[in-house]
């Protein structure tokens, strides 16, 4: 119980930094605070739990908590600034080296009895796009950018760098080696380590950066690969929400609670 107690105060403490209010909204009857929906949120993201079954759950653990029904709505209702903020307070605020990536979440979970019983031939690919910034010495994710259709990688980089923005080194694959995002670092001073596209080599800024390219250094960006794989296996390849505010609320629970898991 002590645990769970120690994840109440995180939450709290962290609720307190940011300056957020004590109720979810100023309306109506308050029964549950706002730091109740957001313990059940990250709950149900380390135990891979739906609505229903955390709030369920929590109540069996005495833990007064709103119900499934009121967390589904409370998960639209929450501004996504507010778990953007909270990413940020848990992953701190200065980042040397940071990868950049990006990876996908199954919007379905089907076993695999089910998809040779409909004996389909192709793969089912229903899935949400996640790029994310990882910063590579305290293994925590600094920003987020969910999309529910896909799109080429370098769309979301300018989104990621107004969220948070490496000091040094940026590591990203040969999908992230365009000319504006090398022009983009030497405007910061961040020196990319970027692995270069085959025959490509136009570009001012692509030159220039590539002065102080090392294929020495370049296997670090693989620590991001690392991240994904742990944010997968604790919390949950797939998701649950269907529209897009309960699923970019539920992806950001998944690095807020990875990154709780790493907090001192």
């Amino acid at each position: 119980m002590k645990k769970e107690e120690k994840l109440t105060r995180k939450i709290k403490r962290l609720l307190r930094r940011i300056g957020c209010p004590r109720w979810l909204h100023r309306f109506g009857p308050k029964t549950y605070e706002l730091w109740q929906h957001i313990f059940a949120f990250v709950v149900m993201s380390i135990c891979k739990l739906s609505l229903r079954r955390v709030s369920k759950f929590l109540s069996m653990m005495n833990f007064e908590v709103p119900t499934y029904s009121a967390l589904c709505k409370s998960r639209k209702r929450i501004s996504p600034t507010l778990f953007k903020k909270l990413l940020e307070i848990t992953a701190e605020f200065k980042h040397n080296s940071v990868a950049v990536d990006s990876t996908g979440f199954a919007r379905t979970n089907p076993s695999y009895h089910y998809i040779k019983r409909i004996a389909t031939k192709k793969p089912i690919k229903n899935f949400v796009k996640l790029s994310a910034f990882f910063d590579l010495s305290s293994k925590k994710f600094t920003a987020l950018k969910v999309r529910i259709k896909p799109r080429h990688d370098i769309k979301d980089i300018n989104y990621l760098f107004k969220r948070s923005s490496p000091t040094e080194k940026l590591f990203a694959d040969s999908a992230y080696d365009a000319e504006s995002l090398h022009e983009k670092c030497f405007e910061k001073k961040i020196q990319t380590i970027i692995k270069p596209k085959k025959n490509v080599k136009r570009g001012f800024y692509r030159r220039k950066q590539m002065k102080n390219y090392s294929e020495k250094i370049y296997p670090q960006r693989n620590l991001i690969e690392a991240g994904f794989g742990s944010l997968k296996r604790k919390y949950g390849s797939s998701v649950f929400g269907k529209s897009f505010k309960s699923t970019n609320a539920e992806i950001y629970c998944k690095a807020i609670s990875h990154n709780l898991n790493l907090l001192r």
